[in-house]
């Protein structure tokens, strides 16, 4: 009996000492790369939610922080950021991962580093349709919602507009793919026409012959299925230049503030959608941001949530290791339970602690459907006076 004391002494010690040692999360995005004008942001919105965790006192024994390690996932390069995210794994010792951010690297890594490890990874803004057929053994999540809603949103938006017919061009990458037949899928079975859908390659500097191409097949509009960065901007201005087209559809990866920058005019009329709400927790959440970061700008509010959500299914799993708190991510974003938005991640991991049940719905609106994605709710747009304005929300 005293021998089974001592080990359980042991035992509950080891546990503490486990407990008040920091933790590390790593924070995969694309600081070089197509979406680099976004990712500022989002890293940003991610480290804030940390730094609320830290300030609360609240996490696990109320002794252990957290700190982030940020890693360049190119958001296009496979190998790139497969070796990155090995790094977060090995050698920083991560206990999660943010990200990644574009659809085949957070596909590559999924696969490669988090799935091989038994690393959880919530990706703000990885969308591909791809994504939710792959048997992650419950490791992968995401605040974003699958591109498939998206091409639902999109037809619906070109159908209000009167578009009958459109061409569609699309980034030669995961993304882009299963976006580009997300929306064909759903504008046809509504009844348009796709006149032509091809794909560009990026970092070119000369897109006239893809529009060219696109010109030729016609439509009322060309679909932009890229990445403002990067091609999505190339063929917008080839388009304008060559006159081919006077109106766009410009689905996420082409929301971003470098847009009418990238193409000063000509954009005017044109419309889209990006993930995004109207709800008091974003509003609450651009209160807090200090000015640090913009909560408009795209998977900003969902790059938040995402680091918010991992923290707190920890404080559930009474945990860091991923096997354990992995089970209780959807549990925390589904309630049901106490609302918790931005600024209340201190009461949020108080009442975990009280074994009391909480709603997270954070600053996107998150509720998480099977296999753990966001449900979707998006901000439509348009471009008024070289400015991209938002109409309204669905």
């Amino acid at each position: 009996m005293r021998t089974l004391l001592a080990a359980t002494a042991a035992s509950a010690l080891f546990a503490g000492i486990a407990h008040a040692e920091d933790i590390k999360l790593g924070i995969l995005y694309g600081f070089t790369g197509p979406i680099e004008s976004l990712t500022g942001s989002m890293a940003a919105a991610s480290e804030a939610a940390i730094d609320e965790v830290n300030k609360s006192g609240e996490f696990l024994d109320g002794k252990t922080k957290v700190s982030a390690v940020r890693a360049d996932s190119t958001c296009i390069d496979a190998a790139a950021a497969t070796a990155a995210a090995e790094k977060l794994v090995t050698s920083d010792k991560v206990s999660g991962i943010l990200g990644g951010d574009c659809s085949g690297v957070t596909g590559a890594v999924l696969q490669n580093v988090a799935i091989p490890n038994g690393m959880v990874m919530i990706s703000p803004s990885a969308t591909s349709p791809a994504l939710s057929k792959v048997d992650s053994k419950g490791l992968f999540y995401r605040t974003a919602p699958s591109d498939a809603r998206e091409g639902e949103v999109a037809a619906d938006i070109m159908m209000e507009h009167g578009i009958k017919t459109a061409a569609l061009t699309y980034s030669n990458s995961d993304y882009g793919k299963g976006l580009a037949e997300a929306i064909q899928k759903a504008f046809e079975a509504k009844g348009g026409k796709i006149t032509i859908s091809a794909a560009h390659e990026d970092g070119k500097a000369d897109y006239s012959a893809e529009v060219a191409s696109l010109a030729s097949a016609g439509g009322d509009i060309l679909i932009v299925a890229g990445y403002v960065d990067q091609g999505g901007s190339g063929i917008l201005r080839a388009a304008v230049d060559s006159g081919a087209f006077t109106k766009f559809e410009l689905p996420g990866g082409m929301i971003s503030d470098t847009l009418t920058k990238n193409v000063p005019e000509g954009l005017n009329g044109s419309f889209g959608q990006v993930p995004g709400n109207d709800s008091p927790g974003l509003k609450k959440l651009g209160e807090m941001s200090g000015g640090k970061f913009d909560v408009t700008s795209p998977y900003t509010p969902e790059s938040y949530d995402a680091a918010a959500l991992m923290l707190l299914a920890m404080q559930a799993a009474n945990s860091t290791k991923p096997a354990d708190y992995s089970k209780k991510i959807m549990e925390i974003a589904n309630g049901p339970g106490e609302k918790i938005e931005p600024g209340d991640l201190a009461k949020a991991l108080k009442l975990i602690k009280e074994g009391k049940p909480i709603d997270y719905v954070g600053a996107s609106n998150v509720q998480l459907i099977p296999p753990g994605e966001s449900a979707g709710n998006y901000r439509e747009i348009e471009v008024k006076d070289n400015k991209i304005v938002t109409v309204k929300y669905r």
